[in-house]
């Protein structure tokens, strides 16, 4: 059986998420620095073997005052835990182009199960003739399962920042 591997292209993937800031907004950011290990049986994603890492240091929210309180103790932890890391357990169509993939997300030194809605493209050539996928993952999770327990109360009640993060990740992968 041959195996195919896969590299993302970082000038047409964004690894984003938003949060609920004052209750009512949303504060959008994404991570510049990631990479992933991705290893399909022939083209099969159902099978692969994926591995994700994210430079935390990386992260941009459009406001260094604000990605520098993300980096310090009081979210992330950026000293002690400067990665982020998926490693899938599984890929799974639930029905024509959708898929659930699943597997371990690890944020500063805590490990928790996620599932990760998935929309797969399929395969395509370039005007260049590399080989491409586009994948589509989002998912939800509570930024307190990891630890990330800093928050101010608002004075009008209520929390400056919500709990749950909503993932927005958009990867274009390379066949090698």
């Amino acid at each position: 059986m041959a195996t195919t591997k896969w590299t993302i292209d970082p000038t047409h993937s964004e690894i984003g998420f938003k949060v609920k800031h004052m209750m009512f907004t949303n504060v959008s950011g994404k991570f510049e620095n990631y990479d992933a290990n991705i290893v399909t049986e022939n083209d099969d994603f159902t099978k692969a073997s994926i591995d994700f890492s994210a430079d935390i240091n990386s992260i941009d929210t459009h406001n260094s005052d604000r990605d520098n309180h993300l980096k310090s103790a009081d979210f992330f932890d950026v000293d002690n835990h400067p990665k982020m890391t998926f490693k899938a357990s599984s890929f799974t169509k639930t029905s024509d182009d959708k898929y659930e993939l699943a597997g371990d997300l690890s944020l500063k030194g805590v490990t928790k199960f996620v599932q990760l809605s998935t929309e797969y493209s399929g395969l395509m050539k370039d005007p260049w003739g590399n080989t491409k996928v586009g994948l589509t993952i989002s998912g939800k999770i509570n930024r307190k399962d990891w630890g990330l327990n800093w928050n101010s109360a608002l004075e009008t009640g209520g929390v400056l920042v919500g709990e749950d993060v909503n993932l927005n990740i958009e990867l274009q992968l390379i066949k090698q």
